[in-house]
């Protein structure tokens, strides 16, 4: 059953017409009335039968007609809502992040590489309107994901982020930023965007970071770029021990913050700075809130009429009393 409501509310005013007929009905009754003074009346007790009794009913079946056709007036109607929603401008996005092995420093808790996989989680899923797709970088890149909208997909590869030493250690930032603008130059999408993390100094790849970020404006990509890393010294791997664990040690953090700060002016985007598990995941909410997608909400509204039983109450209401009116209680002059 769906919620009722009323198309003309307006016409409920004429209620306020009901106790001015009941006063017109009392008025109208005690002029018509006779009066005639006698002595005695205990010659005219029980003659008042039930009829008689009942005659003061024909002037509320008219007034229950007036406030039935009042109610039809008001229009009452049930109303179904069901609604769509509809994408009406989605935002591909490229998340470019560095594997290299200084990702493993401890400076974020476990370590830069777990704290980011986390975040970068929680950014996907609330993304629910757009397409994702994951490269990672070390000397070299690739695309782990192409762009998108299977979230499963995509936060599967993203819990499968790791050092790869498949990869040659470095950090290739125009190789990543290139290879991101691969998977986007040819997107319909409305907006384009790439998310570049690293955490250190371009040292690795064929191609300069300045050259890829002139593509990506090329194309009308926005990059967002975060340098994630503490202020000062954190604890760094450094060697694999026998036993396959790694070996740490206190480094400087040095990351190329004007280059990638070069990078996000260039495209029109901005840079972030992640010092910490909490700052990096500040930083993706504001990127998520920086690149909306536009929603378009479809309401269907299907309405039931419900005026028609009050009419023909109303109409059969008046058919009664005036039927009364002209046979058990017709008066003769």
């Amino acid at each position: 059953m769906g919620k009722i409501t009323f198309l003309n509310p307006e016409f409920f005013w004429l209620f306020l017409l009901i106790p001015v007929a009941i006063a017109w009905l009392i008025v109208k009754r005690n002029h018509q009335s006779a009066t005639l003074k006698m002595s005695s009346t205990k010659g005219f007790k029980g003659s008042n039968s039930l009829f008689v009794r009942l005659k003061p009913m024909l002037n509320v079946l008219r007034l229950l007609a007036l406030s039935s056709l009042i109610i039809a007036m008001a229009r009452p109607r049930t109303v179904d809502i069901s609604s769509q929603t509809k994408t009406t401008r989605g935002v591909d996005i490229v998340m470019a992040i560095d594997v290299s092995g200084s990702m493993l420093a401890k400076d974020l808790k476990p370590n830069r590489m777990e704290a980011l996989k986390r975040v970068a989680a929680d950014f996907v899923e609330e993304r629910p309107n757009d397409r994702i797709g994951l490269v990672v970088y070390a000397s070299e890149a690739y695309t782990k994901t192409p762009v998108t909208s299977d979230k499963a997909v995509i936060l599967e590869n993203i819990k499968g982020i790791k050092y790869d030493n498949v990869l040659q250690d470095g950090t290739g930032i125009g190789m990543g930023l290139a290879t991101a603008v691969n998977r986007l130059k040819d997107s319909k999408a409305k907006s384009k965007v790439i998310i570049l993390l690293t955490d250190g100094v371009n040292n690795a790849g064929f191609i300069e970071p300045e050259t890829a970020a002139d593509i990506a404006k090329q194309y009308g990509i926005k990059v967002y770029t975060i340098g994630i890393g503490t202020n000062g010294m954190a604890d760094f791997p450094y060697a694999v021990a026998p036993n396959g664990q790694f070996l740490f040690q206190m480094m400087k953090v040095e990351i190329d913050e004007q280059l990638l700060k070069n990078i996000a002016r260039k495209t029109d985007g901005q840079y972030f700075r992640a010092t910490s598990n909490s700052k990096l995941a500040e930083i993706y909410d504001s990127i998520n809130k920086l690149e909306t997608s536009e929603i378009q909400e479809l309401k269907f509204y299907d309405y039931d009429e419900k005026f028609r039983p009050f009419v023909w109450i109303a109409g059969l209401l008046m058919l009664v009393e005036i039927a009364l009116r002209n046979t058990v209680y017709r008066s003769f002059i």
